[in-house]
């Protein structure tokens, strides 16, 4: 059976580029194993994250992050069983911030600020499908 998870996480210590990538290279290299796609969105210490794959593969990925003292304020904005993966080709697919259009954001925003603290799961699982059919996500290996 196929899940879909999102959730948001604040990151407890400021993320540089490097981090980020080194983040980014061990998802990559992980979750092809355990069967988990998905794809990552870092912007302002704030992460958005979507996993997919086996229930109980995709549960423990997420009590892991949700554990992990890098992390505060982790909250589940959506969970679902799914036929399909949205990110089937991608071991772990990363959003290009700078090809975001902050219209896209206030599309489902009250500002063009992303904060997905202030949306519904369902918002952001919009704005998500938004990014992927704009080709705002990279890094699909």
């Amino acid at each position: 059976m196929l899940v879909r998870l999102m959730y948001a996480s604040r990151a407890v210590d400021p993320q540089s580029a490097e981090a980020l990538n080194a983040i980014l290279q061990k998802s990559r290299a992980a979750n092809p194993s355990q069967g988990i796609t998905g794809a990552l969105c870092h912007a302002n210490d704030i992460f958005v994250q979507v996993l997919e794959g086996g229930r109980m593969a995709v549960n423990r990925l997420y009590q892991r992050i949700a554990a992990d003292p890098r992390h505060t304020d982790v909250v589940l904005l959506s969970y679902a069983e799914v036929e399909e993966r949205r990110f089937a080709g991608w071991s772990m697919g990363q959003v290009n911030l700078s090809r975001l259009n902050p219209a896209l954001v206030l599309k489902y925003s009250e500002t063009a600020t992303l904060d997905p603290y202030s949306l519904p799961g369902t918002a952001m699982a919009a704005l998500f499908d938004e990014m992927v059919a704009t080709a705002a996500i990279m890094g699909q290996s």
